[in-house]
């Protein structure tokens, strides 16, 4: 055995101890109590049919892992088939499957985005999407949240100061730890004056919002100037994402995109389950349904007994500020059965660490009335 020196790890020990000391020290918990946490909004991740689709397509000779790239032999008839499913469904010219959101924002924007191009990221975006905008060609501004004369002054400001390439605005139509939405139809004008394209990531909209599930980018779907990213590891139940855009990208994404072209493909199993989620938004829009109504009824419980801020979605920030104090709150709900995980910087910005709660369909309402009892004695009715 190699011994291991001291001297060789100090650096990661005292940046363990200092996150420590400012109450951001990380570890990993399993799951455990009343689904409050998960994204699995339509409790897909379980549903019989996803089971089912997976357990027949094992049957039936379906490879568990792809063995190798999709430009090699990794490319599966289960790939296309839900890829030209997904085009279908979200009312796109093209459909690329990737094996994660991360993955498939930073493919995005390490590849589509050229030198010169200028990219507008709201502020809350996703670090996936800070990551791609580092790491790719394009030079990269930020816009002030949900801001849309923010994005226009940005890009004006980069136009007079001499750019002259593409401009590609960036949101999120669901903000994940704000659960706010976008002002898409205020974007897509901006979008069509100033001649550029608009990315959405629609990870915490997809299944949720939309007819059939199609999220909130569903109106605009098929325009030349628009790529959104559709997770799946969310409302779908599965995992992976799916780019959707005009086929002219679709193609130069697998002819320049290095997470694409450089990494095994996706487990076909995973194309299938996912195809079967889309399958379900389509014959089984009760799911989507019974999510609004709970929605609806969390909103109407919290304003009568608390007030404090809404977030109109099926995500509820719960602010605390301090970061051992949002830890401790956390773990008093989780003692008293709820899975309710705390959340701090650089998750979100300093100052704000809070409690993330989320509405799935893995819950009823009754395990939302108990949930809000606790927190009210938790925190003495504290309005947040």
């Amino acid at each position: 055995m190699i011994p291991i020196h001291a001297d060789k790890v100090a650096s990661y020990v005292t940046a363990l101890h200092a996150l420590k000391d400012d109450d951001r020290l990380r570890g990993l918990k399993p799951r455990a109590g009343i689904d409050f946490a998960s994204n699995d909004y339509l409790a897909l991740a379980s549903a019989p049919r996803m089971k089912k689709a997976v357990w027949a397509a094992l049957e039936a000779g379906t490879p568990i892992g792809a063995g190798g790239s999709r430009l090699l032999r990794g490319n599966c008839e289960e790939h296309e088939s839900l890829e030209a499913e997904a085009a279908r469904v979200f009312g796109a010219e093209a459909a690329l499957f990737f094996g994660g959101g991360y993955v498939a924002n930073f493919a995005v924007l390490t590849t589509l985005p050229q030198r010169g191009d200028l990219l507008v990221l709201d502020s809350l975006v996703h670090a996936s999407i800070h990551e791609g905008a580092r790491a790719g060609r394009a030079d990269f501004r930020v816009s002030t949240h949900n801001d849309s004369q923010s994005v226009e002054d940005t890009i004006r400001d980069w136009r007079r100061e001499g750019g002259v390439g593409r401009v590609w605005i960036v949101v999120e139509s669901l903000y994940s730890m704000d659960g706010n939405f976008a002002p898409l139809a205020e974007l897509v004008e901006i979008a069509d004056k100033h001649d550029a394209f608009l990315l959405v990531d629609e990870a915490h909209a997809t299944g949720v919002y939309g007819e059939q599930g199609r999220g909130l980018t569903a109106p605009y779907e098929g325009r030349e100037n628009l790529v959104v990213v559709h997770t799946c590891g969310k409302a779908l139940g599965a995992a992976g994402a799916l780019v959707t855009a005009p086929r002219v990208l679709r193609d130069f994404m697998v002819n320049r995109c290095r997470p694409f072209i450089f990494a095994t493909a996706p487990s076909p199993l995973t194309a299938v389950a996912v195809r079967e989620a889309l399958s379900i938004l389509q014959d089984e829009p009760e799911r989507q349904q019974r999510l609004t109504n709970l929605i609806a009824f969390t909103h109407r419980e919290i304003g009568a007994r608390s007030g404090w801020r809404l977030s109109g979605s099926q995500i509820l920030p719960y602010i605390v500020g301090d970061n051992a104090r949002a830890m401790t709150l956390a773990s008093a709900l989780q003692a008293r059965g709820f899975d309710i995980r705390g959340i701090r910087p650089p998750t979100v910005p300093a100052g704000t660490a809070r409690l993330r709660i989320s509405l799935t369909l893995n819950i009823v309402e009754n395990d939302v009335r108990a949930m809000l009892d606790a927190l009210t004695e938790e925190t003495g009715g504290e309005a947040r």
